[in-house]
């Protein structure tokens, strides 16, 4: 049985950072999409995110701080270019890699030797770090590779009651994960693409990042899995000009089609289901997750994401999408 979410006063948050301490799960929202939070100093209490989503355990986690003050007590070394880019963008939707200190759990960095950080940008996310006092390691608080929950409902849904308390504080802003930047080697990596850009990391790195179609793939971070944020329907990444007369063919086949449509218009039909996406990059983003689950939950036999601007200002909408998808063939 699911548990209600708790809208996130200031006696829930209180309640729910003493959950934390008894090494309980706690569901809270970020700026991203909602978290599955535990205290990243306990190995047992890190142990339940794995259980609660069927994760393999070598799969790191992302420790989210108060604010960079709290770096040096999980990073063993901290370039100047960490303290750089967290003036910058923290609190923010970014996390960075770097050399773990000794006494960060194996649980929490999935046995690497490095540990990923941030500073989340949302008042729930911030008043729950700051009344805990110390780290939550916190992936998306969804089922291992299912879509990323962006409302508290959806973390209802998704967990039941593998969770002590869901705190609610709306919708997601941003919609999609942190991007994720590797500065523990000799040059800067990009491992995952999200709001903040490449362009704009690199304006404060004066340097290029290595981007990961350089790199050979490995699970250094969340989200580098080759299928990720899935719909449980499958889900076809069309081109612009293949989708009306992919959905046709589907639809003479007898199939109910959903469809997230960015710039197309389709005929109406009984067997079909049409969202149709905001046209900026960041308004899709914050709108993907929920629309992918709205059209998984109506029984569909497939569901066609009409392909969006392959720009860099759409890069991550792009990667989630390449991930939660079947190309066309």
């Amino acid at each position: 049985m699911a548990i209600k979410p708790r809208w996130a006063d200031a006696e829930a948050i209180q309640e729910a950072a003493q959950l934390l301490r008894q090494g309980r799960l706690v569901a809270f929202p970020t700026e991203t999409v909602y978290g599955l939070g535990a205290d990243a100093s306990n190995a047992e209490a890190v142990a339940g995110i794995f259980a609660a989503k069927s994760r393999p355990a070598d799969h790191p986690l992302i420790v989210h701080l108060a604010d960079a003050a709290m770096m040096p007590g999980w990073a063993e070394e901290i370039p100047d270019m960490a303290w750089q880019l967290a003036e910058r963008f923290w609190p923010g939707p970014l996390a960075m890699v770097l050399r773990k200190k000794a006494s960060v759990p194996l649980a929490v960095t999935g046995g690497q030797d490095t540990v990923a950080l941030r500073v989340p940008n949302h008042p729930v996310a911030l008043q729950l770090l700051r009344a805990f006092g110390g780290g939550l390691a916190a992936p998306s608080a969804n089922r291992f590779c299912r879509i990323s929950p962006t409302q508290a409902a959806h973390v209802a849904e998704e967990l039941g009651d593998a969770v002590a308390m869901i705190l609610d504080g709306g919708a997601c802003q941003v919609g999609v994960e942190s991007t994720i930047v590797d500065l523990s080697g000799p040059q800067p990596r990009l491992l995952r693409p999200g709001q903040i850009s490449v362009a704009a990391l690199e304006a404060v790195l004066r340097q290029p990042l290595v981007l990961p179609e350089a790199v050979a793939s490995e699970i250094r971070a969340p989200g580098m899995m080759a299928v990720h944020y899935a719909p449980q329907t499958v889900a076809l990444l069309c081109p612009v000009e293949q989708l009306q007369a992919r959905a046709q063919t589907l639809l003479a086949d007898g199939q109910r089609l959903g469809v997230l449509a960015y710039a197309q218009t389709l005929p109406a039909h009984p067997h079909l289901q049409v969202l149709a996406m905001p046209a900026t990059a960041d308004g899709y983003a914050q709108a993907l997750y929920a629309s992918l689950r709205e059209l998984d939950g109506w029984q569909l036999d497939r569901i066609l994401v009409e392909q969006p601007p392959q720009t860099e200002a759409w890069r991550a909408v792009n990667d989630r999408l390449g991930k939660a998808t079947l190309a066309v063939a």
